[in-house]
């Protein structure tokens, strides 16, 4: 990882682990971030806006929008179609079309000025959702968290991308990605620097709480991980009084149905490996009776 990547994302991770701070400080880092390079194979489109150069004719040059049929207008060529295209045919196509009925070995040159054709859109817990352009092709996940002014107070940490067109290396169409550890895994350090393609839905989980009550020494609300169980949960709150009762009950309500579900879970067997350890949900409320010698 590339020291402005490490930067960046040690920013919002801070933002993530941060109980109380708002998670727009990740837009504090963003001008080291390097601007995704320009890609070769960008097919330009609808709404963008090119630059396009005819050297030593600077009356020929133009920077024409591409309108919806899919055309630019010049002068003394009119209408050309270039949606669809890079810039690298367009420019060949633009002196095919100038060499052949008005200049003598004309010099031309186009880029993208504008990217407007092409986009993908940053949804759930961040500072500014929306629609963000993709720039030449070779736009990241990170550029875009960073666009959006990072995670906010109320993310989890978790992303999940979803692709539209197509699938990922895996031939999966979801990836996710973890963030607010210490220390990104190698993984989930590749997979921000995925380039994205239109119609990619990033999406921000929001945190997600389970409640322990009763008698537990530190009773409340905790946050949901994917890896927190009834046993995780009880130990983050401070374990067990001297009253607790080894076997808890947990109250799980369905989101789809709204019912409730109630099971027991015996501690002491869990810890002897006996029984196992359920994972929770969110929302699970879990309740530690009172003994009664």
């Amino acid at each position: 990882m590339t020291w402005r990547l490490t930067i960046v994302v040690a920013a919002i991770t801070a933002a993530v682990a941060a109980s109380g701070a708002a998670a727009p400080m990740a837009m504090q880092v963003a001008e080291p971030t390097a601007a995704p390079a320009p890609s070769d194979d960008y097919r330009v489109g609808p709404g963008d806006v090119l630059e396009v150069e005819v050297f030593g004719n600077p009356e020929l040059s133009r920077n024409p929008t591409v309108q919806t049929n899919g055309m630019i207008a010049l002068t003394l060529l009119g209408e050309v179609s270039v949606t669809g295209l890079t810039t690298a045919e367009i420019k060949a196509h633009l002196t095919e079309l100038l060499g052949r009925d008005y200049l003598v070995n004309p010099q031309v040159d186009v880029r993208v000025k504008e990217y407007q054709s092409q986009f993908v859109t940053m949804a759930g817990e961040v500072t500014n959702p929306g629609r963000r352009p993709l720039r030449g092709g070779q736009t990241r996940l990170i550029d875009v968290l960073v666009e959006a002014g990072g995670l906010t107070a109320r993310a989890s940490g978790e992303l999940l991308m979803t692709r539209a067109d197509g699938a990922f290396e895996d031939g999966s169409r979801i990836m996710r990605v973890v963030l607010g550890a210490a220390t990104l895994t190698p993984e989930d350090e590749r997979r921000l620097q995925v380039p994205l393609k239109a119609g990619d839905v990033i999406t921000a989980s929001p945190k997600y709480y389970v409640t322990v009550e009763g008698e537990v020494v530190r009773p409340g609300r905790y946050v949901l991980d994917t890896a927190l169980t009834v046993s995780g949960a009880v130990s983050s709150a401070g374990g067990l009084t001297r009253f607790g009762k080894q076997k808890v009950n947990v109250r799980r309500i369905d989101p789809a149905t709204a019912t409730v579900k109630v099971f027991e879970v015996d501690l002491k067997a869990v810890r002897k490996g006996k029984k196992p350890d359920p994972p929770l949900q969110a929302n699970d409320t879990i309740s530690v009776s009172r003994r009664l010698f």
